[in-house]
């Protein structure tokens, strides 16, 4: 995997508060490599470490972009879900921003299932035949599109399994992370001081609480991607 350049500046990372960490009472041991210093009761984050790793993680979603390979960005959390929904839109990959449903990538047959359910409403929708329906049965039809929507919406697209996912908070997300373990589909986890390194693919250390810290690291893979996406449009 070539190594490129990702302009990925120390001082921006400080401004957005990605080396906040979590207090030192919540903390996993295994982070210590990752963690510089303790402040005010919470651990510190090297953020050279997370420039490497960030680095490396742009490296690699160049790559499989540049081939044509599919993404899944995964983040649910409050803080995540308008900035997980805008760089799925920016980067052309899929998301599940909402809720992670069991089972959607481990029991992918039913996700299909789901999915042909789900275009299939929405074709009824644009043609206006839910017009066409008794009041009551319009009604239930309209409120079982909109939980599809909610839920399955980021991935409605989705044709088969994703070849990388990208998953913003590895405890808030760890039924996703496991499921990707399981499949053994690569993955990219943004982890606090709180969270263990050694399951994802990549892990980058940085602070999955602050809205600017989710934003920017997620800025930096999806250039990475459109990037490798103009490539294999250049060289298909």
């Amino acid at each position: 995997m070539t190594r490129r350049y990702w302009n990925i500046n120390l001082e921006e990372m400080l401004e957005a508060g990605v080396h906040f960490g979590h207090g030192t009472r919540k903390w996993n041991p295994k982070m210590a490599p990752y963690i510089s210093a303790k402040r005010k009761g919470i651990h510190i984050t090297n953020l050279t470490r997370t420039a490497r790793f960030l680095s490396e993680a742009c490296d690699l979603v160049f790559d499989a972009a540049s081939r044509g390979k599919q993404f899944l960005i995964v983040g649910t959390k409050n803080k995540a879900t308008d900035s997980v929904a805008r760089a799925a839109t920016k980067a052309r990959c899929h998301c599940v921003n909402k809720k992670w449903l069991g089972g959607m990538l481990t029991n992918w047959s039913t996700t299909e299932t789901r999915l042909h359910k789900f275009r299939d409403l929405r074709m009824e929708q644009k043609t206006g035949r839910l017009n066409r329906l008794p009041k009551r049965d319009a009604a239930v039809v309209k409120r079982q599109l909109s939980r599809l929507q909610t839920y399955l919406g980021g991935i409605k697209y989705m044709a088969g399994l994703p070849d990388i996912v990208i998953i913003v908070d590895q405890h808030e997300e760890y039924t996703a992370l496991r499921e990707c373990i399981t499949l053994g589909i690569p993955t990219i986890s943004l982890i606090d001081t709180n969270c263990d390194p050694d399951l994802a693919d990549i892990s980058i250390p940085a602070n999955d609480d602050a809205i600017a810290s989710i934003r920017l690291i997620l800025n930096k893979l999806v250039f990475a991607i459109c990037e490798g996406h103009s490539s294999y449009i250049r060289n298909p």
